[in-house]
């Protein structure tokens, strides 16, 4: 069997030892005699599954003890929705960035509940960049300010969180999650959809504080209500059971076998620079991202000529480097490097890339 270099931005590719582990399992999970895909939720075998996805997950993340850990459904774009229901509720006032699709849909969503307003814009540049801000530009009113942490259609990230004072800070993070060390303190609420770096598609986490519970506005369906999951133990209905035990297993690889978010990091970084470094020397292809802006997980690029892009994701995916088409508002093409895309993957495209150059340039 060959296994094709995946470079899709959501779902997208598991670690080969995950893959393994649950294929071995799933007939038979740990001598119970069925899958995890068809026990009860209730069974105190689930029971320890979830329990250990949610124990692995504070432990690589090191999120503090106030803190409840949320696995919910619905995507990150629910979020856009759950977010102001529970937490614009002060004085019915939130600030947002806008640096990419993702934040703009979650600062209009968040329009329909209360007073949203656009701090600051990447718009007028395709969001190649991270707009600056400073400690004034934000309403102190404002019950929260909200960023999309890492933007995965244009491929920019916060090198350093905006200054927003004592305004309690909210973050998307569904592109970036356990891709390298966050300081969760400085955050009230996290959010993401686990399809990029954790899972498969269906598992939504969130990490909100404690203190932040229990503001939900009266209109607020149960669903949509954080403190319905926060006092059920993520049980209030039944989880994509399937998604937090292959998301258990990818939080023990993270742990075990790549030795934690700091080695993550690194290992992602190091990815990162082989394919920019490579961009920045071509004479053919080129970056869309302003450098001090750019993503580690997400590599958008192009080469100035429609036709010459998609033949280029034409003869890519015929190599085996597949789902490298840019996303459709933008055009070009993207790579996704996220975490269980390996050293060899990126090695790989960056020798397709030279060779595609030598006979296009």
């Amino acid at each position: 069997m060959s296994r094709v270099y995946n470079f899709s931005a959501g779902p997208s590719m598991l670690p080969e030892a995950v893959l393994a582990k649950a294929a071995a399992e799933m007939l038979d999970y740990e001598g119970s005699g069925q899958s995890v895909m068809e026990m009860s939720h209730r069974s105190k075998v689930y029971q320890c599954i979830i329990d250990g996805a949610e124990a692995l997950l504070r432990e690589v993340m090191n999120i503090p003890d106030n803190y409840k850990v949320l696995f919910l459904q619905g995507g990150a774009s629910t979020q856009f929705a759950m977010v102001p229901m529970n937490l614009m509720t002060g004085n019915g006032k939130a600030d947002y960035i806008i640096t990419g699709q993702w934040a703009n849909k979650a600062y209009k969503e968040a329009a329909r509940y209360g007073n949203a307003r656009a701090v600051a814009s990447s718009a007028d540049k395709t969001y190649s960049y991270i707009p600056e801000t400073k400690r004034e530009d934000f309403d102190t009113e404002a019950d929260y300010v909200h960023i999309c942490m890492n933007n995965t259609i244009y491929g920019t990230k916060y090198a350093q969180l905006p200054d927003v004072g004592d305004i309690p800070l909210v973050a998307d993070i569904s592109s970036c999650i356990a891709s390298e060390p966050l300081d969760v303190s400085k955050f009230v609420l996290l959010y993401a959809g686990a399809q990029k770096n954790l899972a498969p598609a269906g598992l939504t986490i969130v990490i909100v504080r404690e203190d932040f519970l229990g503001k939900a506005m009266d209109i607020t369906p149960t669903m949509l209500n954080y403190v319905t999951h926060a006092e059920n133990g993520s049980m209030f209905n039944t989880p994509p059971c399937y998604t937090i035990y292959v998301c258990k297993l990818v939080l023990e690889w993270i742990k075990n076998e790549m030795g934690g978010l700091e080695k993550m990091k690194a290992h992602n970084e190091a990815k990162a620079a082989l394919l920019y470094n490579f961009l920045d020397n071509s004479k053919l292809f080129k970056g869309t991202v302003e450098k001090n802006s750019r993503s580690l997980m997400n590599i958008p690029f192009i080469t100035g000529n429609e036709e010459l892009d998609a033949k280029f994701v034409k003869e890519a995916t015929a190599a085996g480097f597949v789902n490298l088409k840019g996303h459709r508002s933008v055009g070009g093409m993207r790579a996704s490097i996220y975490n269980a895309m390996p050293m060899e993957g990126v090695e790989a495209l960056v020798a397709f890339m030279q060779k595609f150059e030598e006979e296009n340039a």
